[in-house]
């Protein structure tokens, strides 16, 4: 992936007080306050009747990931409650608009991701992220960001023949002739997850059974009053 050249951000100015007590992780400068909500968790829970928590949907190109994401959104809102998904593809056209996929820029890629489904957690909402995010060191990362109490890991484990066989973008066949390197699956690797909350196989199970899966999971997990 080519940067876009209007993702290049300037670096922030601010007077750093080395002497200053030092802030939370993350902080661009020392004298950074947070500010708390007038608005308590609980409040957003009983409001939204949901437990806010992350879905860590990790599988290989083409194993079913955004499409689940998005199958359980849509039921979700179809009962009155609120998810979101953060699809991969769709965080590199702006978000990661400035990234590769370098080992240093997945794990970059990754950390932003985590940080704004931890915001979302924070405003009460289930998201779903559908990333490879294909190293085990990059998926606890954003665990500890996110906090373990809401960060679910879902392995979507369809094999990576079928995977192949799908290619729905094309992209294995391109990786293949080695027109797109560091390719998970191909030309880089994929650490499976040890200890996934959840494993689910879009070759074994259909669409409808993939998400039926994922909704009888989330009701206990996350609460959901429907």
């Amino acid at each position: 992936m080519t940067p876009s050249t209007h993702a290049l951000v300037r670096p922030r100015l601010c007077n750093v007080d080395t002497s200053a007590t030092p802030v939370a992780r993350g902080a661009t400068c020392l004298n950074v306050v947070k500010h708390p909500s007038l608005v308590s968790a609980a409040e957003r829970r009983a409001l939204l009747r949901q437990q806010p928590a992350t879905v860590w949907l990790t599988g290989l190109s083409g194993a079913g990931k955004s499409t689940l994401a998005y199958a359980v959104e849509r039921r979700l809102h179809a009962q009155g409650q609120l998810g979101f998904v953060l699809d991969g593809d769709n965080i590199r056209h702006h978000l990661s608009s400035d990234l590769g996929f370098s080992p240093s820029d997945r794990h970059e890629n990754i950390r932003r991701v985590a940080e704004v489904a931890a915001l979302m957690n924070d405003a009460g909402l289930i998201v779903f992220t559908a990333l490879i995010s294909p190293r085990q060191e990059d998926r606890e990362q954003a665990r500890s960001i996110i906090g373990e109490a809401r960060f679910i890991e879902v392995h979507v484990s369809t094999a990576l023949a079928v995977c192949e066989a799908r290619d729905p973008k094309g992209l294995y066949e391109k990786a293949r002739t080695g027109a797109i390197p560091h390719f998970t699956g191909v030309s880089a690797p994929y650490e499976t997850p040890p200890f996934p909350a959840l494993s689910i196989d879009t070759d074994i199970c259909s669409l409808e059974q993939s998400a039926q899966k994922l909704m009888d999971f989330l009701a206990g997990r996350c609460a959901l009053v429907s």
